[in-house]
């Protein structure tokens, strides 16, 4: 999805760019719709600063919070093949910073979840009709989501409605389908704990050493689970801007581990490394600035060249729209080794493929505690082929063989075309497709094996100057579809 967006930024206390209550407004608690409140009044005095019902929640671009009725958002938890409900499944939200909002829910039997999310209000305490949230989705034997070829699409609060004391969200965009894991992947034990510090919520928790490594996200309370990890021993990191946490070395077997707690080492973004770099635009077409993330390579999937980015591991910072074009500067990064992607993200730019020229390779950094780092070499940047179907702004579904359309890049000699699966495979590759002249357009049918119905699909192009010269390519994030 493009990154493109008005920013709306979500205050809450737990998330690194936090808005803090003044501690003015807890002597009229509680207090009733509309009225001002003080989020740290329970930890202060005992109880909710608002009236029964209500809650404490920010004010839409400002630094301060007013009561409002609650705000939820409810869908089932599903397998995207088959549709069955899954039941123990996690539900988190995120705010457009990717900042969580509140504790996990858990999914019942009918894949039901309800999950209670921190919203944007306006100053008569009403909620905010720009907000927007993405959801995460963790289940035993399945694959995370977002991961992969998948992206989580933003859910609007425009779309929310009153129920009764509280705001709603229920729609086909809150139903989290998710994908089941090869047979080799499936089965393992889960790993649970929390993260204890200041600001606990938002870390990338990682069990590393296994193949693959099982990740999650500590919700807003610091809490933490890993599903599927399997015998062995692990070591459990964690992972997030600004906080920097001692890991634990632990042995998996036929159990279930508890109380895997991982404390803070060091907190505060200014305490923690600093991580420079350029990024220089070629050639952008329509691209204007992109943006660069870390992604820890314990996590990092190389056929897909993607993972998982770490809460705030990003320039420019969280929520705002891609604005690198020269210098850019990642801060508050905890020690470990991380990739190095730019132009990852949907900004019509793509790190420049040919390889036989400087700034095109992957980069990977080594971050010590507390030192900056400065990556050698600067990254190319150069305009992307534009996808024009299948997938070119969200997953589409594509009834019998697909047809895939990218602009032509004007000075080819001719493209190479890949369909990948959900977890990486090359599913097909044409080597071979030949230039094309008088139209904009360059249209490849797919020819491979049949395409399992349900399933999800990436196409990439790429264009060549010569056979092994590369020009441009499609972004990473767009060209996926559902085989109808």
């Amino acid at each position: 999805m493009p990154l493109h967006t008005p920013r709306l930024l979500l205050c809450s206390w737990f998330a690194l760019f936090a808005c803090q209550g003044d501690g003015d407004e807890d002597e009229a608690a509680p207090v009733e719709q509309g009225e001002a409140c003080n989020p740290r009044y329970a930890e202060e005095k005992s109880g909710s600063p608002c009236a029964d019902g209500l809650v404490c929640d920010p004010v839409a671009d400002a630094e301060t919070f007013v009561c409002g009725a609650p705000f939820e958002i409810r869908g089932k938890v599903v397998d995207a093949l088959t549709r069955a409900p899954i039941e123990g499944a996690l539900v988190g939200g995120l705010d457009r910073t990717g900042a969580p909002l509140g504790q996990q829910a858990v999914s019942d039997a009918t894949g039901g979840y309800v999950l209670a999310v921190t919203a944007p209000r306006t100053a008569a305490g009403e909620v905010a009709a720009g907000a927007q949230y993405t959801l995460q989705g963790f289940a035993v034997d399945y694959q995370p989501f977002p991961s992969g070829i998948r992206v989580a699409l933003p859910i609007s609060a425009a779309d929310a409605v009153r129920d009764g004391e509280v705001w709603a969200i229920e729609n086909p965009g809150t139903d989290v389908g998710l994908i089941a894991l090869p047979p080799e992947q499936r089965g393992g034990v889960t790993i649970t704990g929390e993260v204890i510090a200041e600001a606990p919520g938002g870390a990338l928790i990682v069990a590393e050493g296994g193949a693959p490594a099982s990740y999650g996200v500590s919700d807003a309370s610091g809490a933490y689970t890993l599903f599927n990890v399997h015998a062995g021993k692990v070591r459990v990191a964690g992972y997030r801007r600004g906080l920097e946490l001692v890991a634990q070395e632990v042995s998996v077997a036929d159990a279930p581990l508890e109380d895997v707690d991982l404390t803070a080492a060091v907190e505060g973004v200014e305490a923690l490394a600093s991580v420079s770099g350029t990024a220089s635009l070629v050639n952008p077409g329509s691209g204007d600035a992109t943006s660069v993330v870390l992604v820890p390579l314990s996590v990092f999937n190389n056929l897909l060249i993607r993972g998982p980015v770490p809460f705030g591991l990003r320039a420019p910072d969280p929520g705002l729209d891609p604005d690198v074009n020269g210098g850019f500067v990642i801060r508050g990064v905890p020690a470990g080794t991380y990739k190095v992607l730019a132009a990852f993200e949907n900004d019509f730019l793509v790190r420049d493929p040919d390889t036989s020229i400087g700034g095109t390779s992957l980069q990977e950094i080594t971050v010590v505690s507390g030192q900056d780092q400065t990556i050698a070499e600067g990254f190319k940047i150069t305009g992307a082929l534009d996808v024009i179907s299948p997938g070119a702004e969200a997953p589409e579904v594509v009834s019998g063989t697909p047809t895939f359309v990218f602009a032509d890049d004007s000075s080819e000699q001719g493209y190479i075309v890949r369909v990948f699966d959900v977890f990486g495979a090359v599913v097909w590759e044409k080597l071979d497709v030949p230039r094309v002249t008088g139209s904009p357009t360059v249209e490849v049918a797919y020819e491979g094996p049949a395409l399992s119905p349900g399933s999800y699909y990436q196409f990439r192009a790429i264009s060549l100057k010569d056979e092994d010269t590369a020009i441009s390519a499609t972004e990473d994030l767009r060209g996926v579809f559902i085989a109808g």
